[in-house]
């Protein structure tokens, strides 16, 4: 079953997951010991993870790591840019209104 990588990202756990991965490959023992709950809760969401292609998985002896897949990870970021520069856009005028503000305010001081 292929999933949604958008559904996978949606919970703050797996997104958690995520960011530990990023940072180096980690085994499922490795990873349950980061989080408050048992390490069959964050086997279901690596898995789901795996199935939406955002990680892939690797065998070293008796160990399977787990990694991030740069890919599909620019997948999201690329469909999220956009957003990103609308948001920055409105934050900047945002800022640009209140500098005007404070400018106002200090000049109707000084007029007093």
């Amino acid at each position: 079953m292929r999933r949604d990588i958008f559904q996978a990202i949606a919970d703050p756990t797996r997104r958690a997951i995520l960011s530990l991965i990023m940072l180096q490959a980690m085994t499922p023992n490795a990873l349950a010991e980061e989080f408050d709950t048992t390490r069959q809760a964050v086997s279901k969401h690596i898995k789901v993870l795996q199935e939406c292609g955002v990680l892939s998985s690797k065998q070293v002896g008796r160990e399977i790591y787990y990694q991030a897949e740069a890919r599909k990870l620019k997948e999201i970021a690329d469909w999220i840019e956009p957003f990103r520069k609308v948001w920055e856009d409105r934050f900047d005028n945002l800022d640009k209104y209140l500098a005007n503000i404070q400018k106002e305010n200090k000049n109707a001081k000084r007029k007093k």
